[in-house]
């Protein structure tokens, strides 16, 4: 398992953009991307959909679609998930994000107002919260142990920006605005249908002797017959109109109130702006894994290589799956790992056996490892991909114009024209549709052709000689009860492939076989 490094920071507060990002300039040109051909066939849609479900605001998905490179990117962000998983620093960071969340939600309520006057009070409260927001998670990060790159170059961004004459006029302005409003007092005078607004003259205010009055008509529960008024954050054209009486009589503070509009309408500070979005790129993952934990089940953070391509994985799963079982029902793990020359895992086995669930784990692992993430398992050492390819049974398309085989063809020879040494190539139930010769010949042309491009990835197949082509190709299989063949364990091992089908076991499970249908039709031929 990989630790993540501890240094100190090189990064100058100026220079701080990206939580997400060693390098800035990292950033460019992700947004717009869009979901890789493979997210379905290994199920990451479900995944990153179900990450990005309520936060919706932070637009996260073009990080989930931008896969990392470089292995000190990745230790990059292992340390902000470290730091992350220091109960104290999430706990800051939400309460900042959830303020900020309150903040954008005034600024859109501003935004629907129709009165000058109540839309510029609903700005004022956003920057106040904005303000208090940013001073909190100062205050909060200055006495917790920070070990990452990322959060201490954050921190010293932080306070070098709360110390700036910028911020702090913009609080100091806040408050003193917010004071001289709640300073502005007056007295609504109705008669008939006219209303008069003036300054309060301390008039005598006897709400408190009509309430002792009717105190005493009071009764135990009964049944309330008041009714209840529309609650609208907007005025209607009364209030608004007693509102714009009340500027007359305090002109200088509702001046003031205008020029501050005016000035500060883009008081947002950037880079704050963008530790408020990515930070909710490590958060939706350690919340999405979190009751998966709880259930005992294993994550850790890989070590990653560009060169070396001798991995393993121990204890790992489908972290889609897993996040459809638990609780309800058990996880089944299980481990893998290539040396030497090794580099395509031939796995076969039993229909329904685990074999697609294994592919898919495969390609999960290696793609959330590119994004940084904790992966499933006790530990890992990784491969991380310059592309990762994955090529799943389709269903025929009609707008193709192409048959099953001639499109499974089309789309394998599409990545084989693309796929490198630094590539990942997931294949599962390839050539099915066709003859056992023909998909022995055709699984053998294209495992050759992977191999020759020292590509790591794993082949699915129901043919038994594939497993064994070359040392190359690693024979694993789906598993089952050793007394019960129809029971699958959905353990996958390193094994040679046994030529068994099981397709009796199976058949004599369901009374298919030709002894039972015989004795349940004797009649039948």
């Amino acid at each position: 398992m990989a630790s993540a490094g501890r240094q100190t920071v090189e990064v100058s507060a100026l220079e701080f953009r990206s939580i997400l990002f060693e390098r800035p300039g990292d950033a460019a040109g992700i947004e717009g991307r869009e979901e890789p051909e493979f997210f379905t066939d290994l199920n990451l849609d479900q995944v990153l959909g179900r990450m990005a479900a309520g936060r919706e605001e932070y637009d996260l998905k073009p990080f989930f679609y931008t896969p990392l490179h470089d292995v000190t990117a990745v230790e990059y962000r292992h340390e902000v998930l470290h730091d992350l998983e220091n109960g104290p620093v999430a706990d800051a960071v939400g309460r900042f994000a959830q303020r900020m969340r309150d903040m954008r939600r005034h600024l859109a309520q501003a935004g629907k107002l129709h009165y000058r006057y109540q839309r510029e009070r609903w700005f004022l409260d956003a920057v106040q919260i904005y303000c208090d927001a940013v001073s909190s998670l100062a205050e909060e990060l200055a006495s917790l142990d920070l070990r990452s790159r990322g959060f201490a170059a954050f921190r010293e961004y932080l306070t070098g920006y709360i110390g700036s004459g910028a911020f702090t006029a913009l609080a100091a302005e806040t408050q003193k605005l917010q004071s001289d409003l709640a300073s502005v007092t007056y007295s609504v005078h109705i008669k008939g249908n006219r209303v008069r607004v003036s300054k309060y003259d301390d008039e005598p205010d006897y709400s408190a002797d009509v309430v002792k009055t009717f105190a005493k008509f009071a009764e135990g529960a009964v049944k309330d017959y008041r009714v209840s008024f529309r609650s609208s954050p907007d005025m209607d054209h009364v209030e608004a109109r007693i509102l714009d009486l009340v500027a007359r009589l305090y002109p200088e503070v509702f001046a003031e109130l205008d020029d501050y509009c005016a000035r500060h309408s883009s008081y947002l500070d950037d880079t704050l702006g963008v530790f408020d979005r990515e930070i909710q790129f490590y958060l939706a993952y350690l919340e999405f894994i979190a009751p998966l934990k709880k259930a005992g089940l294993a994550f850790c953070y890989p070590a990653v290589s560009t060169t070396s391509k001798e991995i393993h994985a121990g204890e790992t799963f489908d972290l889609a799956l897993a996040a459809a079982l638990v609780p309800r029902s058990p996880v089944v793990c299980n481990d893998f790992y290539l040396t030497g020359p090794e580099r395509i895992f031939v796995v076969t086995g039993p229909n329904q056996g685990g074999k697609t669930t294994f592919a898919r784990t495969f390609g999960q692992l290696h793609y959330l490892a590119s994004l940084g993430y904790p992966v499933p398992g006790r530990d890992a050492r990784l491969f991380l991909p310059g592309r990762l390819f994955a090529h799943f049974e389709r269903e025929e398309d009609i707008e193709t114009l192409r048959g099953k085989l001639e499109d499974e063809l089309f789309r394998i020879h599409r990545i084989l024209e693309q796929a490198t040494s630094d590539s990942i190539i997931v294949c599962n139930e390839s050539f099915s549709s066709t003859t056992l010769a023909d998909a022995l010949f055709l699984g053998t042309e294209v495992l050759k052709r992977i191999i020759a491009r020292d590509v790591l990835g794993v082949y699915v197949t129901f043919v038994d000689e594939l497993a064994s082509l070359g040392e190359q190709t690693v024979s694993m299989m789906s598993t089952v009860e050793p007394d019960n063949p129809a029971v699958r364990t959905y353990k996958v091992i390193r094994k040679p492939a046994d030529g068994l089908a099981y397709a009796t076991a199976i058949a004599d499970k369901y009374g298919l076989t030709y002894r039972k249908l015989k004795e349940r039709y004797p009649g039948a031929g």
